[in-house]
């Protein structure tokens, strides 16, 4: 059997990892596979990259140009379906393929045209609309009949709305696919039901996390910062904040909590910098995946405000560490988490979100262990296993 996944990156990112870590259990259990993708670098042995990042960016400029997201890109996709060919994969494992590096009528014709089996894990909700990767706060609903005027239209394009011409076009390629949907959460398989999509199988498989990394781990982080015994550490992480993952919610709890509460922010900018009071603590970035469970590790209490969010991996990371963990009512966010090791409050819901984090650090109601043993059911190796029995299915012996 060959496997090959396809995806906009390799190695970066969250989908970036989660294919390596796909491929690396699948070369242990002795299959033959491969990573293609489009934008990056990328130095692992197993993954070939199908375009220069020059082409990409004139392919992004196209698209924004002329609104036809996931339809340019021609000779692109059909340097990557001459690699297919010469593969000759069992199976095609779609990722994220919305980075402006694929055409999406090409590829399924030649999937089509050979019959290819194809795994479709949606990281977002880009699959099944004429634009867009989340609407939930742009309150629309179009993508369950048919899209058109989007109100997000500017986010894909300058000057024209094909919105519906794009929805139409995705809905037909869609047609005669031997397709198995994938998605990280519940709250997305909900929505695939939903959508043009819905006679296609749906598995839910939880994105996954290292817990050889993951764990709680000892640092100075407090004395670097300057933060006392006495003070309690609130943490946001995220990479691309803006209102969706919640940066105006902290900044409104700087101005409603007690001195005694630190909100401590990872992923900033200099831009985020600008918008924030001095009483957050801003990190740009970490210099590893260690450096980060140790900031979980310090942290009292994650906060997770997000908006839109397909599954929620930093609660879980956060969890791994023994970090406790809040988040917002929306998206697949509140399934990372149960009533041993987090809470959940309505979105927007400001003063409830207050008055729930002073609960819990005054009450100390959720512990370490409880928070640690639930993380435990989102190892990655057992949940990235779910994608090899997904596979086996299709063996004959």
């Amino acid at each position: 059997m060959k496997i090959v996944q396809i995806n906009s990156v390799c190695g970066q990112g969250s989908t970036g990892k989660i294919c390596i870590a796909i491929s690396k259990l699948l070369s242990e259990n002795g299959v033959e596979n491969y990573i293609l993708y489009s934008e990056g670098r990328s130095n692992y042995n197993l993954a070939k990259k199908y375009i220069s990042d020059f082409y990409r960016r004139i392919q992004a400029f196209f698209s924004k140009l002329f609104g036809n997201y996931g339809f340019n890109c021609i000779f692109g996709t059909k340097k990557l379906v001459r690699l297919l060919k010469e593969i000759n994969p069992d199976i095609i494992h779609i990722h994220n393929i919305h980075g402006h590096g694929l055409n999406l009528k090409i590829l399924f014709s030649y999937i089509k045209k050979n019959d290819k089996k194809v795994f479709w894990t949606f990281h977002d909700c880009w699959a099944f609309t004429g634009y867009c990767t989340y609407f939930t706060m742009a309150k629309c609903d179009k993508w369950k009949t048919v899209c058109n005027k989007c109100p997000q239209r500017k986010t894909a394009s300058w000057l024209f709305d094909k919105s519906n011409k794009n929805y139409l076009r995705k809905r037909n390629a869609f047609r005669d696919l031997d397709l198995t949907i994938v998605t990280p959460s519940k709250w997305l398989a909900d929505l695939v039901r939903q959508s043009f999509l819905k006679e296609y199988p749906v598995k839910v498989i939880n994105n996954g996390i290292d817990l050889s990394v993951f764990k709680p781990t000892e640092s100075d982080f407090r004395e670097k910062y300057n933060i006392p015994d006495d003070k309690y550490i609130l943490l946001g992480v995220a990479f691309g904040w803006g209102k969706r993952k919640g940066l105006d919610v902290f900044i409104e709890l700087s101005k409603r909590l007690p001195d005694n509460y630190q909100i401590v922010l990872v992923g900033t900018n200099d831009i985020i910098d600008k918008q924030l009071p001095s009483n957050i603590i801003s990190i740009h970035r970490t210099k590893n995946q260690t450096e980060l469970a140790e900031i979980y590790t310090a942290a009292d209490l994650f906060v997770n405000p997000t908006r839109e969010e397909v599954f929620g991996l930093v609660n879980d990371e956060a969890l791994a560490c023994g970090t406790p963990v809040i988040t917002f009512k929306t998206g697949g966010s509140p399934e990372c988490i149960d009533v041993t090791c987090g809470s959940v409050v309505d979105c927007d819901d400001i003063k409830a979100l207050q008055r729930e984090i002073i609960k819990i650090s005054k009450e100390k109601i959720y512990s370490g262990e409880a928070c640690i043993s639930h993380a435990k059911s989102f190892d990655m190796s057992c949940k990235y296993s779910e994608y090899i029995s997904l596979y086996g299915l299709l063996k004959n012996d």
